[in-house]
Order: structure tokens, then sequence, then C-alpha cells
């Protein structure tokens, strides 16, 4: 999702160094989006930026994570291999012999906050400047609303494809996901 935001900046702003793109539940939202919530999120322009603060950064160890993240929604549907690797890369020694989140909670929410700079209303505009063929991926049991998947389709041009899972249906299952994946990156 966030990996969407950072290939559409990329392409825009690179647009001979991006063949194709293939984004997943990318998180590039439209001012409607951001209008239509106007809620309450204790200061935070995004709930994704709550959602975010709200990760807890400091763990015992990686086997203490492992077991808390897959046993919930929505990490708990991740293929084994995808939330042990996530484990292992997203998270980082500390001396003290624990481990903590490689991106802090702060960073995270600030990315999910902006309103411009790649925040998801500016990349949701650079949409625009895409010119590599595009392909737009979402979760049939994702928890956004199709409509921002539809916007993002409509304006690169193509249709949403939709994919059996939740908003992280490309770690369910990694067959399948390299099958996506060679499909719309050929």
């Amino acid at each position: 999702s966030l990996g969407g935001g950072v290939s559409i900046e990329t392409a825009a702003a690179a647009p001979e160094r991006v063949s194709a793109v293939m984004l997943c539940e990318a998180i590039a939202v439209g001012s409607d989006f951001l209008s239509a919530r106007k809620t309450d999120f204790g200061g935070h322009a995004h709930l994704l930026a709550v959602a975010a603060c709200r990760r807890r950064e400091v763990w015992p160890d990686r086997a203490a994570v492992e077991a808390s993240y897959g046993s919930r929604p929505p990490l708990d549907s991740l293929a084994p291999e995808a939330l042990a690797s996530y484990v292992r890369w997203g998270f980082v020694d500390r001396d003290d012999g624990q481990v903590e989140l490689a991106c802090a909670p702060e960073t995270e929410a600030g990315i999910f906050d902006s309103r411009y700079r790649h925040g998801p209303l500016e990349t949701f505009h650079r949409l625009a400047d895409v010119a590599a063929p595009a392909s737009v991926l979402a979760g049939t049991l994702t928890n956004l609303p199709a409509t921002v998947f539809v916007e993002q389709a409509k304006i690169l041009g193509t249709e949403v494809v939709w994919v059996e899972g939740g908003h992280f249906f490309l770690f369910e299952d990694l067959d399948r996901a390299e099958s996506l994946v060679r499909f719309h990156l050929g």
C-alpha cells in the first residue's frame, strides 16, 4: 500500500526508469475521500496515521512480535513466510536484547498525515503523471472504500482487478502473488 504510493511518485518523477506499475491497494486518495471523512483523528489528517501511532514500537523479541501479529487482523491472514519476513526485516535489534520497529510509528504517521509532499492526497494527484502501463489491484475484503481504487484506475485508464483477500492480499498467498506480478509486470 505504501509501496504503491512510492511507485506512483517514482513513475511520475522518473518515467524513463519505470516500464510498468502494479498498484496493490496504493495509499493514494483524492480530496473527496479526505473531506468525506472529516472526523476527529486526534489531530491527525488521516486514519492510517492514527493506526501507525498506535503501533507498539519495542518488543522483547521477534518471536513475541510474530505470535502477536499472527494472531490478529489484518496480519493473521498473511502467508507464514510473509509474516516471518516482515518480522525479520521490519524490526531491528537493540543493544538491550529487545527488538524495535525499523520504521518509527511517528515516521509512518508523518507520511500518512501529509496532505502534500508525497502524502496520500499529493500522490493521488501524481497519478495523472504516470505514463507507464499501470494495473490497480484491490482485495475483495479491503477495509478501504472501493471508490478509492476505482478512481485510481479511472485516472490511469484501466480497470480495478479485484483479488480475493484483504488489504494485504498480495502476501496472503505467495504463489498467487508471483502469478500476479508476472502477469501485471511481465
